[in-house]
């Protein structure tokens, strides 16, 4: 049966991670693809015929005059976001935008200010918050299985970063990225802890490099202070593994505290609950589709976008909120460098 309300979505690039976003728009049916847009045809072409994408084009803005969509996808680097967000915006097009958002702090705060004016809805496809194990810790927490939360912990380790071949495989441009790890990568549970947790109100990073033919930094320990009291660590090392049968799938793995007992989230999205004073763990039962990347959470959150534009539901990731992730992630280079916990409360 065909949908009673429908949403003409145009896309914009072909990269690796491209696939999973095609494929997720694919399979929401209130959404026709009418367009893409990319620098090269080939790939282009590809995608068009197999989802059916009637009109292909090398020029944004001539798609989105011609082609006149109800919502754009910006599936492209980050240098080529603040001039694609900015063509959308003018127009009043929606666009759901993907992360990183800018190259800077600079730039993200100048984009966000002209989404304000214009009154724009511009949402960062900010993925990992939608997975579906963290969406079953936020609805565990609501329900204060844990009561007072002493502290939020997560150790990145997908074993990807290690020889002269680092990254080769899927994303070759991470070897050359003067920021990796907390700009590409952290980013991601900055936004889980956040969305988990609350805002933060401090922050201090040991970052470092351990594989010499990147130039960015691979591995750090950041550890934030939350205004509801509760500390986070975020433990990162792109070299180290973690046991599961798909180091991709969670990329690491969660412990979360609190008066009443411990949260674990493993490798294979297992989520268990040690009660305080047992040795006793509880499987934590939930279900979620092994389906493409992060159990599906690239389609969780198109489908989110999705039921926010037709259904006028509550929207999460707005570039206005995701500012302060990019806020967070500078500041966090910035302890760095200066060797010191610094406030974000001001930020």
């Amino acid at each position: 049966m065909k949908p009673s309300k429908t949403l003409k979505v145009a896309t914009v690039g072909t990269g690796y991670f491209s696939r999973f976003q095609y494929s997720a728009w694919a399979r929401i049916p209130e959404v026709e693809m009418v367009a893409i847009c990319n620098r090269s045809i080939e790939p282009a072409l590809e995608l068009a015929n197999k989802y059916q994408i009637k009109s292909i084009y090398q020029d944004f803005d001539q798609m989105l005059d011609e082609a006149k969509p109800d919502l754009v996808d910006i599936i492209t680097p980050p240098v080529t976001h603040q001039s694609y967000v900015k063509s959308c915006v003018v127009r009043g097009i929606p666009a759901v935008c993907q992360k990183p958002f800018t190259p800077s702090v600079a730039e993200a705060t100048d984009l966000v200010a002209l989404i304000k004016e214009k009154k724009a809805k511009v949402i960062i496809h900010e993925n990992f918050r939608f997975q579906p194990w963290h969406l079953k810790i936020k609805e565990l927490l609501a329900q204060n299985i844990l009561g007072e939360l002493y502290q939020i912990s997560y150790a990145l380790r997908p074993g990807d970063g290690q020889g002269p071949d680092a990254y080769m495989e899927r994303q070759p441009y991470f070897q050359q990225m003067d920021r990796l790890l907390v700009h590409e990568t952290a980013v991601h549970l900055i936004d889980v802890f956040r969305f988990l947790f609350g805002n933060m109100k401090s922050i201090y990073a040991d970052l470092r490099r351990l594989n010499p033919v990147i130039k960015g930094e691979d591995a750090g320990i950041i550890i934030f202070n939350f205004l509801n009291g509760s500390r986070g660590i975020f433990d990162g090392n792109r070299l180290s593994d973690h046991k599961a049968k798909n180091r991709r799938l969670t990329m690491g793995e969660m412990r979360i505290e609190g008066a009443k007992g411990t949260l674990f989230l493993n490798g294979d999205a297992e989520i268990s609950l040690r009660k305080h004073d047992s040795n006793e763990e509880e499987k934590i039962l939930y279900s979620w589709d092994d389906c493409d990347f992060g159990g599906d959470c690239v389609f969780n959150l198109q489908r989110h976008v999705v039921d926010h534009l037709l259904y006028d539901k509550e929207v999460m990731n707005t570039a206005s909120d995701y500012l302060l992730n990019v806020q967070v992630a500078e500041a966090a280079y910035q302890s760095n460098d200066q060797g010191r916990c610094l406030n974000l409360i001001d930020r």
